[in-house]
Order: C-alpha cells, then sequence, then structure tokens
C-alpha cells in the first residue's frame, strides 16, 4: 500500500478578545455575507449543509482542510495525518495548540468529537464516521483512527470534524455549544440567531488570519436571490451568494459590486426513492433520466452557466471519465416506452424542489414538470420552505426531489451517503453490485487505481438510475468592491480568504 500523509505547521491559536459588536451594527470593521443556508443553532454537528459547516470550522477548527491551491487535503489543526498501514490513520496535533479561552486542544478532544459525530442524538453528520471502528487517544497530542476497511478518504471525512472540548462538555453537556463556544480557528463565536444570522469575530493572534481579513463576518440568511442582490446594492451585504444567470448583469451594472464567479462541484440531480413506488422498479427511473431536456433547460433557464453531467462528476473529481457518456440522452419516447413496458403510463408522481436555494431551482423544477408529463408521468410539483423540505429528505421521507449535494471534490462520501446500501435515509437506494464497487474504489489507496474503480462505481450507478444527474452550476457570487474575495468550487465564504480594501 502507498503511503499517505499530510503535513504542515501548526501554530497555537492563543486567545485575544476585542469588544464584538452589536448585532444590528453595520461599520467597515464587518463584512455581511447573504447565504442560503440554514442556521439550526448552536451545535457545529446538528446541520451538515457544507457552507455552514465551513463557518463552524472557522470558530472551532477541523482536523482537515481541502487546500484548493495545493490540490490536496492538508492539516487544519492537526500537525499531521498519515496512514500508517491498510486500517489505521494517525492524527498528530501540534504541542501548544490552544482554544480562544487558553485551554489546551488535547487528542482526548478530536475523539470526543468524533464519537459526539456518530453517537449523539444531535448529529447531523454521523455519516463521516460511522464506518470507522475504533477512534483512540493514543497519548495527548496522538489519536489513532482503525477503519472497518482500508478507507483512502479519511482525509476529506476529517475535513467535516469541528474539534470541540471534551472537559468543556463533560462539564456543560450540550450547553456548552451556547455557554462556552471556545474554539482554536481563526474566528471566534460572537452570536447566533436562529434561522437569522450567525456572527464570527477574528482571532487576530491565529496564523491564518491577517489584518485585513474582516474584523467581523454576519452570515446573514436571505432565501430569495432578488433579496440578497437588493441588501448588496443597498451595501447592508458586502457578498451575496449564489446570484442566478438572471441577476448577473443587474449585479455588473451596480456601481458599488460586481460578479465573481467559480465553476461548482456540486452536482445537481434528480433523487428517486425505491422505497415509494413508482421508484422501486429500475424503468420508470430510468424514464425519468430519459424525460428531461438537461441541454434546453441550461440554455433557456441557465443561460449556459452550467455544465451538464453525464454521471455525478465532472472534469477535475476523482472518477471523472471523459469518454464516458450516459446512455440516457433526451428522448421522451424512450420513456414512455419504458413506462408502457411496465404498466405505469400515467402514473402519479410528486416532484419536490427547494425555492431559492439553488440558482433558479423553482424555474427549473417547473420546467421539468411538462417534460416529464410528455413521457408519461401526472405530475404534482411541491415547493415547500427549504428547512422543512431539507428535514425530510434526511429522514428520507421525500419520494422524489431536486437538490445538489455539494463539497464533491473527492466524491466518495456523498456516493457511499446517497447511494450505497444504509448510507443515509435521503434516497434509501441498496444495490449489492454497487456497494462492491463503491467499497473497491474506497479501499485504494493508489491514486490512478482508485481513479478507475471510481469510474465502474460510477457506470453502474448511472445504470441503476437511483437519480438522474444534471449539471453543475457555475456560481455566480456578487461581491462589493470594499472587499477582494475570490469564491472556491466549494461553495463556501472563509474569513481568510476575504480581505477589506
Amino acid at each position: 500500500m502507498r503511503k499517505t500523509t499530510l503535513s504542515s505547521l501548526s501554530v497555537a491559536a492563543l486567545a485575544a478578545t476585542a469588544a464584538p459588536l452589536a448585532a444590528q451594527d453595520y461599520t467597515d470593521a464587518r463584512v455581511a455575507i447573504a447565504t442560503t443556508e440554514t442556521i439550526s443553532g448552536y451545535n457545529p454537528y446538528a446541520d451538515p449543509v457544507v457552507l455552514m459547516g465551513s463557518v463552524w470550522c472557522q470558530v472551532y477548527g477541523c482536523v482537515t482542510r481541502y487546500d484548493f491551491d495545493a490540490g490536496e487535503f492538508i492539516p487544519y489543526l492537526a500537525e499531521s495525518v498519515r496512514a500508517i498501514d491498510d486500517l489505521t490513520w494517525e492524527i498528530t496535533l501540534p504541542e501548544g495548540l490552544t482554544r480562544h479561552n487558553g485551554d489546551p486542544v488535547l487528542a482526548a478532544d478530536i475523539v470526543h468529537s468524533i464519537d459526539y459525530m456518530a453517537n449523539n442524538p444531535g448529529s447531523g453528520k454521523s455519516f463521516l464516521v460511522s464506518d470507522w471502528a475504533n477512534v483512540e487517544a493514543i497519548d495527548d497530542l496522538t489519536v489513532h483512527i482503525t477503519t472497518q476497511t482500508p478507507d483512502a478518504t479519511v482525509p476529506d471525512n476529517l475535513a467535516g470534524v469541528q474539534v470541540t472540548s471534551k472537559a468543556l462538555f463533560d462539564e456543560l453537556g450540550d450547553d456548552m455549544f451556547r455557554q462556552a463556544p471556545y474554539g482554536a480557528g481563526p474566528y471566534k463565536l460572537v452570536e447566533v440567531s436562529i434561522g437569522q444570522h450567525m456572527i464570527i469575530e477574528r482571532d487576530d493572534a491565529h496564523p491564518m488570519t491577517a489584518p485585513n481579513n474582516p474584523a467581523q463576518i454576519m452570515y446573514r440568511i436571505m432565501p430569495e436571490p432578488e433579496q440578497r442582490v437588493t441588501a448588496l446594492a443597498n451595501g447592508e451585504v458586502q457578498i451575496a451568494q449564489g446570484v442566478p444567470p438572471q441577476l448577473m448583469q443587474r449585479v455588473r451594472d451596480l456601481p458599488n459590486a460586481d460578479i465573481a464567479t467559480t465553476n461548482s462541484v456540486e452536482m445537481m440531480f434528480l433523487a428517486m426513492s425505491p422505497n415509494t413506488h413508482p421508484w422501486d422498479v429500475l424503468e420508470a427511473r430510468q424514464a425519468v433520466v430519459h424525460a428531461i431536456n438537461r441541454e434546453a433547460i441550461v440554455r433557456a433557464i441557465l443561460q449556459d452557466q452550467a455544465t451538464i453531467l453525464h454521471g455525478p462528476v465532472s472534469e477535475g473529481q476523482i472518477g471523472f471519465d471523459p469518454d464516458f457518456t450516459t446512455p440516457f440522452d433526451y428522448d421522451p419516447a424512450k420513456a414512455r416506452e419504458l413506462l408502457q413496458s411496465v404498466d405505469l403510463e400515467g402514473v402519479e408522481v410528486t416532484l419536490s424542489t427547494p425555492v431559492g436555494r439553488y440558482t433558479a431551482d423553482r424555474q427549473i423544477a417547473e420546467a421539468m414538470v411538462p417534460m416529464l408529463e410528455e413521457a408519461g408521468f401526472t405530475v404534482t410539483l411541491d415547493t415547500p420552505e427549504w428547512a422543512t423540505l431539507w428535514a425530510n429528505v434526511q429522514q428520507g421521507n421525500v419520494p422524489f426531489y431536486y437538490m445538489g449535494r455539494g463539497s464533491m471534490i473527492d466524491p466518495s462520501r456523498a456516493l457511499h451517503q446517497y447511494f450505497a446500501t444504509g448510507g443515509s435515509p435521503r434516497i434509501g437506494f441498496s444495490d449489492a453490485e454497487l456497494d462492491e464497487l463503491l467499497g473497491a474504489e474506497r479501499s485504494e489507496f493508489d491514486a490512478n487505481e482508485r481513479a478507475l474503480k471510481m469510474q465502474a462505481a460510477i457506470r453502474r450507478l448511472v445504470d441503476q438510475a437511483p437519480a438522474a444527474f444534471m449539471w453543475q452550476h457555475q456560481m455566480g457570487w456578487g461581491v462589493s468592491k470594499d472587499i477582494s474575495f475570490q469564491p472556491r468550487p466549494a461553495d463556501r465564504a472563509d474569513g481568510w480568504e476575504i480581505f477589506v480594501n
């Protein structure tokens, strides 16, 4: 086996206390970001959405992070992360690493954080660590993770492990998250207003921060694109996430802002749960893929600001095969033939979509309805609020829905989560051959061999069609001319990459 090693020098993050701004104050010291994400509370493990997970990493620090410039996962709080044999990964912490209140960060904190994620009812992130057989503190600065099978994705999963304090949890329980949210990240928590906003404050002593990073950042929930763009125009926010194509020119015309774009690594897809009829029938699922005219939607609604997918990944992601083309091209006649072959023509289905969570999500779903009906489905469109839809999807209560899955530079975790047997309730799909192929790619440490095995898994996944893979958006962010910020593909806005001009 080829050993995999991550190494860097981490410097202790010393506490630095500054007077926080009041929530209603807007000054040159604060950058406000209009986001589509939910803020469910003080618990950093409660909600697995990508952007807010990255915010919690800024507060507590995560074990690893993805370096887009280096093109690899590197240590964040850790000094090194390395595979020492087929089943064992070793995490080493630097000496002197402290939390914002001066407490040391210890190996026991990592063990506690992983145990909380895996076993506490308050966690929504158990899928990150559920396949690990044992997590043990060898000494104060060393952790060993034993996996059930060889697992090349451990550094990716560790990027989602916020390291909270075992000592404070032992003293306060879940109240720790509100009363003592002391982390070792580059920003400190100031305030959480559930469903409204979150404020973090720069730790000037942290090695990842610079004086021209924002002194404070407010993440504000604004689900409607018009609301985000209007707030940017009015100077209420300095960054607006998810500007749809039809509003990009409006932002470009603003005297105080411009558009910054990046390719996304978020797959957009139609999920079909086999736990609900007719999605237990392969032909019905394949009919959906044939029914959707993706090229027309990308051209007319997304104004060509998207890359069409032939599977769950595109160029630059592990498992991308430039020679692979989906066998399920746009063919409504073929879709109807498939439904007729299993006596399902006219079957009633409900398509659920978020509204304002993704670029033009409602408009896209509305365009899909007549396409599906032309193929022989009878369709009802369901447009619940994002928080309601997301909660129901996580519980496996939504049979047919349009959604995205972000943070897929290494797609393995997402593919296991959505499509492996027992991965999560979100789709509830099970296929023994796919399980074997996904297990093979995750167990392979050689990068070239792993890519080939991932490609084999993707071909099986496309054929079985538990999801119709649509596209990856080219993401537009509105950015004030008072700051410098170049968004990254992983749909996040980290304070150390924002600079006040």
